[in-house]
């Protein structure tokens, strides 16, 4: 018999799975099969590091980054020197509307989200920021992100200080002032959220089903990137949610 926690794992690949098969539908047109790319969301891009960074601290500092489903954003900073680490969970909405069903409505003001705990000492919140505009998410799409749709997806910054979120408005502006990207960055930045812990079956994702469909259309590539876009600040062991437990 299934534990509930398989049950909820079952039903999550099963959601996923029909996501994959419809964007692979798409690619089926007048009976011909176009190509199959590796990644259905956006592609990773290089772009400039921020013109402003924050001077480091005494000890360890927290951000909390929303860019599509948190699988792949928390796969790729866990693989990030100077991440101490990645949890999956939920920001934006309230405590008891935090639950991967509630949240999956896109009713609750939640995003699936990924809290990143780094040492700024060995990688700065615009490395970080840098990171997450170029490898993790294209935050220039509005509340969607690759075969992903609703709010429970958008683009979002929760800053936990004003320093940070003056840093990433500034990065932002330098961005967009840049052209970097082919449309205008859509991210919003949401202060004073609290950030609450998805369900265990969502930790560690990437690194524990790194043959799921989705995972290898979607997040694996992103891994990919990160190793060949930043190779100093990729680490090739992953810092684990189950590891620190």
């Amino acid at each position: 018999m299934k534990t509930s926690s398989e049950n909820a794992v079952s039903n999550v690949l099963s959601r996923r799975g029909r996501l994959v098969a419809s964007a692979a539908a798409v690619l089926l047109i007048g009976g011909f099969a176009l190509h199959f790319t590796p990644s259905m969301a956006g592609e990773a891009r290089e772009i400039p590091a921020p013109a402003a960074d924050e001077a480091p601290g005494a000890g360890n500092e927290t951000i909390v980054l929303a860019g599509g489903c948190f699988w792949g954003v928390q796969g790729v900073f866990q693989h990030v020197n100077g991440v101490v680490s990645a949890t999956s969970g939920y920001a934006g909405g309230a405590k008891n509307a935090a639950q991967y069903e509630t949240v999956s409505t896109g009713t609750t003001g939640h995003a699936e989200s990924v809290k990143v705990v780094f040492d700024p000492k060995k990688v700065s919140l615009g490395h970080l920021l840098q990171i997450y505009f170029s490898v993790a998410h294209d935050p220039t799409e509005l509340n969607y992100q690759g075969p992903d749709s609703g709010t429970q997806y958008r683009s979002a910054i929760f800053p936990t200080s004003a320093e940070q979120a003056k840093v990433a408005k500034a990065y932002i502006d330098q961005l967009n002032q840049a052209h970097a990207f082919g449309a205008a960055i859509v991210t919003k930045i949401e202060p004073d959220k609290t950030f609450y812990p998805a369900e265990d079956y969502h930790q560690d994702f990437l690194t524990t089903h790194p043959t799921y469909p989705y995972i290898v259309i979607n997040d694996l590539p992103k891994i990919d990137d990160l190793k060949r876009i930043f190779p100093k600040e990729y680490r090739a062991d992953p810092v684990l949610v189950e590891a620190a437990n």
